[in-house]
């Protein structure tokens, strides 16, 4: 019986060159190079989907760090305070808040402050 050995493999090499698409020299035009970027592409997408996460979420914190500080509060205790009062706002929504409605975010600081006794 002959080997078959043409469709398969031109699918497998097709399908490398597909991912390849818009790299540039031998990346897209080389099978082995272009198979080794492909592998390597995908455990970078894999690694930075989770590192993604992490960045944004250190984002969120220091705009709302920054929102805040004017206000004589810092993130832990704002947070905290929210925590107690009951406020079910989560980092990225508070982060939008402070980019975009900093007045809303005056609002939660008079709320958390009105329980609080007055410092100094």
């Amino acid at each position: 019986m002959p080997r078959a050995k043409g469709a398969s493999s031109r699918k497998k090499r097709k399908k490398i060159f597909k991912a390849t698409a818009g790299m540039r020299g031998g990346r897209s035009r080389l099978y082995k190079t272009a198979k080794e970027s492909v592998m390597r592409g995908m455990a970078f997408s894999y690694r930075d989907r989770r590192a993604k996460k992490r960045f944004f979420r250190t984002l969120w914190i220091a705009r709302i760090n920054a929102a805040v500080r004017p206000h004589g509060l810092t993130y832990s205790r704002f947070i905290d305070a929210l925590k107690k009062k009951g406020v079910e706002l989560n980092r990225k929504m508070l982060s939008e808040l402070a980019v975009h409605n900093p007045e809303v975010i005056e609002n939660l600081i008079g709320l958390v402050r009105s329980g609080e006794p007055p410092r100094g």
